[in-house]
C-alpha cells in the first residue's frame, strides 16, 4: 500500500512553525518521509514572499510555495514568482475608506507586490513580534504609490473577529476580508483565497484536490480545506477552521503535523 496522498500542504504560522518559528526534527522526519514516499510538500501561506522566503531556506524547500493568501506562487529552488495577483490600489482605498466611515481610523499596514515587495506599517500599526522586516510610513499617501499584495488592518479595543466581520460587512463587496492570526486582519482581491494559488500549484505538479491533504490554524484556511480531499486542523486552531476540518490533531508546539503523516506512514507501510 502506497502513500495515500500526492500533495501534502500545510500552513506555516501557527501549524508548521513553533512559537519561535522553528520546525521540529520530528516535523521535519515526517515530511522528509512523506516525499520519499512519493509525496510533494507545498508550503501555503498568508506571508508574501519577502517574508517567507527565510523559512523556506531554513527548511531546504526547494519546489513550489503558495504565499500572500493564494495570490503569489513561488518556485524556491528557482527564487522566482510564477504567478503574482495585486489588489486594486483604487478599490482597496475605497474598501478602506468605507470600513473607517463605521470604525473610525485604522493602523493600516501595507504589503507591497514582488519578490522584494516591503510591508510598511502605520506609526500605530502593532508589529509582528517574529522580528520581520517592515518600514514605518508617516504620509499616507505612501501606501497606494507602488503595486499592492494586500491592506492589513487594526482597530484598538475591537477583535480580530469583529474587525474581520465588520470588514466583510461593510466592504466584501470590494475585496475579501481574512483573519489570517492574531492581531492580522487582512484585504485582500475579491475572489482570491489559499485555494487559488494551491489549486494553481497542484496543476503545475499534476495533482488534484482528490490527492491533497491540508494542515492549518486560522480561518484564511478554511478555502484550501474546502478544495482537498482531508483537511486537518491543529488543536490551537481557530474554532471557525475547527468547525469544517475532517481532523485535528495536536498542536504546532506538539508536532501536530508529524503526528498524522506518521500514522500515514505507517499506514502505507
Amino acid at each position: 500500500m502506497s502513500f495515500p496522498y500526492r500533495l501534502v500542504a500545510t500552513d506555516l504560522d501557527g501549524t508548521l512553525l513553533r512559537g519561535d518559528d522553528t520546525v521540529s526534527p520530528r516535523t521535519r522526519a515526517a515530511l522528509d518521509a512523506s516525499v520519499a514516499a512519493g509525496a510533494a510538500h507545498i508550503v501555503v501561506t498568508g506571508r508574501n514572499v519577502p517574508w517567507a522566503r527565510p523559512i523556506l531556506e531554513d527548511l531546504g524547500h526547494v519546489g513550489l510555495a503558495v504565499c500572500g493568501q493564494g495570490g503569489q506562487v513561488y518556485h524556491a529552488g528557482e527564487r522566482r514568482l510564477l504567478t503574482s495577483v495585486t489588489l486594486d490600489r483604487r478599490v482597496a482605498a475605497s474598501a478602506l475608506a468605507e470600513i473607517e466611515r463605521v470604525t473610525g481610523p485604522l493602523a493600516v499596514a501595507a504589503s507591497r507586490d514582488g519578490l522584494e515587495g516591503e510591508v510598511l506599517l502605520s506609526p500605530d500599526y502593532r508589529a509582528y513580534e517574529g522580528g520581520l522586516p517592515f518600514r514605518r510610513f508617516e504620509d499616507p499617501a505612501e501606501v497606494w504609490a507602488e503595486p499592492l499584495s494586500k491592506i492589513y488592518i487594526q482597530s484598538a479595543g475591537t477583535s480580530d473577529d469583529e474587525l474581520a466581520k465588520k470588514g466583510r460587512d461593510l466592504a466584501g463587496h470590494l475585496v475579501d476580508v481574512v483573519m489570517a492570526g492574531p492581531g492580522i486582519v487582512e484585504l485582500i482581491p475579491l475572489g482570491l483565497s489559499k485555494a487559488t494559488g494551491l489549486s494553481l500549484a497542484a496543476r503545475r505538479l499534476g495533482v488534484k484536490a482528490a490527492g491533497t491533504i491540508a494542515f492549518g490554524d486560522m480561518p484564511n484556511d478554511i478555502p484550501m480545506f474546502r478544495w482537498a480531499a482531508h483537511g486537518v486542523a491543529m488543536a490551537n486552531a481557530h474554532a471557525e477552521l475547527l468547525a469544517v476540518a475532517d481532523e485535528v490533531t495536536g498542536s504546532h508546539e506538539d508536532d501536530g503535523i508529524a503526528l498524522v503523516l506518521e500514522r500515514l506512514l505507517a499506514e502505507s507501510g
